[in-house]
């Protein structure tokens, strides 16, 4: 099993984003997804999560209507448009399969002038 995010790197503050979650090696299309992110210094929390069928969707307050989580299952895509982001959005996100212990390596996404 194996997931492998993309999409990271360094974006001025007002800016958008879109991290790109690839999942491979098990059924993509019946696992529930999720993002974290853990900025330096803090815990990992969570940011964004979807049913298997993408209809549903959770976020945490802090990114509700600025980011929008959205999975293609043909392609086994998670992807997470991030808008207006700011330095407080700084951190390395993390792919997550809810309910098991598989993540992604991360990708580091820093908002900075």
């Amino acid at each position: 099993v194996k997931l492998m995010e993309s999409g990271g790197g360094l974006v001025q503050p007002g800016g958008s984003m879109t991290l790109s979650c690839t999942g491979s090696g098990y059924i993509f299309e019946n696992s529930p997804m999720q993002w974290f992110r853990q900025a330096p210094g803090k815990e990992r929390e969570f940011v964004a999560g979807t049913n298997w069928r993408g209809d549903e969707t959770e976020y945490a307050t802090s990114v509700k209507g600025r980011f929008t989580l959205s999975r293609d299952n043909a392609k086994k895509t998670l992807d997470l448009q991030m808008d207006n982001l700011g330095p407080e959005d700084t951190a390395v996100y993390y792919c997550h399969i809810q309910y098991t212990d598989i993540w992604g390596q991360g990708t580091q996404v820093t908002v900075s002038a």
